[in-house]
């Protein structure tokens, strides 16, 4: 049995905050909402077939009378009323009401449609559900509007991070069951549609089942979590159910499992290596066991020296990103903790980040550093700022020679590993002695022609996670954090930037952030012995696990929600929030050689429970409290060391 059900994902749409245009996904396809409608239906994607513009609305007549399910303003006999609902990872519930009494005859219907999206076969199934809530009989007559669309079929190759866009191909059509009914006094009727492209192979009930399968998978070596702290519980959950819906078993697709970088909305069914690897490494780890070795495999094959991102069939897309050979470094370290790993994949990764770093000119002043050129290869804001010789990615570069070389080690690879650490020492040394300002405190970016800007991103903090910051420096970037929190998350650029800071474009400019920042923010502090200031950092994203059933691309920091268009639906990096809650409040550290430390960082607001983690087939439950934690591995307790930290499972050994 998996440790959460798919109840426990069970998302209340009467708290949902925007984007609140809701989809939900089977694993090889993704249906919509019609935004207002208790029972309508928009576009669908099941690769290769996209049909994003199809449109099925419903009407009812019940003794005569035409109810419209549209939710139109005004008041009095408005036809069809919303009435909440529940997202779940399946399916879709939505609930509507209809209650008119009119010629002293009342008439009140409870609606309930399930929308469910197939799996294994293009389109959806929708159940109506119609009750009858008076002691009158009504005579009933559903009926089903499909717009005349077609679902256009697109090469795998080419899902890239914009949705496909209405073409023609195979017609779209309905099935139905009986339309007309006797709704009895108190009674109800069921009433199921399918719309598809052929007739239906799959219903509803088998997409729940490859769900369940799904969630024992991908859930089954990961803790549950329970606390008294309010919000936390949620919040580790929606960043889980984040994870979850990029999870693709599409037959067709280069790996299975596929991570998308979104997807749910057709956009994005694309894997970054930068996000898939860089956010949540260690989580996304443990929710593929061996599988995360065919993750790492089809990111490599792909020309990484010229892409930026995979497609559903493996294909490259996109530009070469500077922070890919450090995002793929990362997820194969974290794979390292679990799984003895070849040495020609490291020999691989090796040639990947060496043909990456040519791929960038040198800096004109040591040569050490890499000028990553403008924002198309780096994270795009849209000022000048932070672009051409920058502290990151150059410092992430650094720790992924250092770390290449201790995997090197590890697996005899034979890289030239004092080489490699070598030149991570040059490069991190290069950072501060190029680029930091000790006036401003902060690190300049430089351009070719010398012109510096000082640009208060986040993204300087990758430094400091990176190793790459001395104690001194450290310490005076660790005193800025406060200029990028607002009560609802952080700030990709400090509002006190005049020259840099902006309000339309969140991820990356201003007033919010991508997703995984924060809680990214939050581990980089807990990693430096800053649990007080990290907590403070997590915690202003509590509200999130109640307002989304799945996080957005990125969200803003002083009110609570997102760009309601616009903007990926879901993404990967939202696995970050729950990544932060264990590997850095709960401090569950894997390393390459197997071993497994546990160091927690209590908080003064509760406790925190977690049970079931299983590593290398030991089953591990960790409570912590202000002033005492206690873990038990396979049942036996374990002793703290006098630095506080739990020796949970020992390295592995020359044979196992």
């Amino acid at each position: 049995m998996p440790p959460y059900s798919l109840d426990d994902f069970a998302f209340d749409l009467r708290r949902a905050v925007p984007p609140a245009d809701l989809w939900v996904g089977s694993g090889t396809g993704t249906v919509n909402q019609l935004t207002g409608t208790v029972c309508g239906v928009g576009g669908w994607f099941a690769p290769p077939l996209a049909a994003p513009d199809s449109r099925l609305t419903i009407s009812f007549d019940v003794d005569g009378r035409h109810i419209l399910d549209a939710a139109r303003p005004g008041a009095g006999n408005r036809g069809l009323l919303p009435a909440g609902g529940t997202w779940r990872p399946d399916r879709l519930v939505r609930r509507g009401t209809y209650h008119q009494y009119d010629a002293g005859r009342l008439t009140s219907l409870a609606v309930e449609s399930t929308l469910t999206p197939r799996h294994g076969s293009p389109g959806y199934d929708l159940t109506l559900t119609i009750r009858n809530r008076s002691a009158s009989t009504h005579q009933l007559t559903i009926h089903p509007e499909l717009a005349a669309t077609q679902a256009s079929q697109v090469p795998l190759s080419d899902w890239g991070w914009v949705p496909p866009e209405a073409g023609t191909g195979l017609p779209v059509t309905l099935e139905k069951d009986s339309l007309s009914a006797t709704l009895q006094p108190h009674g109800e009727v069921t009433i199921t549609l399918d719309v598809g492209t052929s007739a239906a192979v799959t219903d509803a009930e088998h997409t729940t089942r490859q769900w369940e399968s799904r969630l024992s998978q991908a859930l089954g070596r990961l803790p549950t979590l329970t606390s008294d702290i309010p919000g936390l519980e949620q919040y580790y959950r929606r960043s889980l159910a984040s994870g979850l819906v990029c999870w693709w078993d599409h037959p067709d697709f280069v790996s299975q499992p596929f991570i998308a970088t979104s997807g749910l909305d057709g956009g994005a069914l694309c894997a970054y290596a930068w996000d898939t690897g860089g956010y949540a490494p260690n989580l996304l780890s443990l929710m593929l066991g061996d599988n995360v070795l065919g993750i790492i495999e089809s990111l490599l094959d792909a020309d990484l020296t010229d892409r930026y991102a995979i497609a559903p069939d493996g294909t490259g897309l996109g530009v070469a990103y500077a922070y890919s050979g450090w995002s793929l470094v990362a997820l194969t370290r974290a794979a390292a903790a679990e799984h003895r790993l070849d040495p020609t994949v490291i020999a691989r990764l090796y040639d990947v980040l060496i043909a990456l770093d040519k791929r960038f000119q040198p800096d004109d002043q040591t040569g050490v550093l890499r000028d990553y050129g403008d924002q198309s290869n780096l994270l795009e804001m849209r000022s000048a700022g932070w672009e051409n010789v920058v502290a990151s990615p150059n410092a992430e570069r650094a720790w992924a020679l250092d770390t290449l070389a201790d995997l090197s080690d590890l697996t005899g690879a034979a890289l030239p590993a004092d080489d490699l650490r070598a030149s991570a020492q040059q490069i991190c040394a290069e950072v501060i002695r190029q680029l930091w300002d000790p006036e401003a405190g902060w690190f300049r970016s430089r351009y070719p022609d010398g012109h510096t800007e000082l640009t208060y991103s986040i993204q300087a903090f990758d430094v400091l996670r990176s190793g790459a910051c001395p104690p001194d420096v450290a310490a005076t970037l660790t005193k800025k954090v406060g200029a990028f929190l607002g009560e609802y998350g952080v700030s990709s650029v400090s509002a006190e930037d005049e020259f840099h800071y902006e309000t339309a474009d969140i991820d990356w400019s201003g007033a919010g952030a991508y997703t995984g920042e924060g809680p990214q923010l939050a581990l980089t502090l807990w990693d430096r012995g800053e649990s007080a200031l990290a907590w403070d950092v997590l915690r202003r994203h509590f509200w999130m696990g109640d307002h989304y059933p799945y996080f957005p691309q990125d969200h803003y920091c002083d009110k609570p929600g997102a760009p309601a268009t616009g903007r990926r639906i879901n993404i990967i990096a939202g696995l970050t929030g729950a990544e932060a809650i264990l590997t850095g409040l709960a401090g569950i550290h894997p390393h390459p050689d197997g071993s497994l430390t546990i160091d927690p960082n209590p908080v003064a607001s509760g406790t925190v429970n977690l049970h079931g983690l299983v590593f290398r087939d030991h089953t591990i439950d960790l409570s912590i409290a202000p002033g005492h934690s206690e873990v038990t591995v396979d049942g036996r307790p374990v002793h703290a060391g006098t630095d506080g930290a739990f020796d949970a499972v020992a390295p592995r050994s020359a044979t196992k």
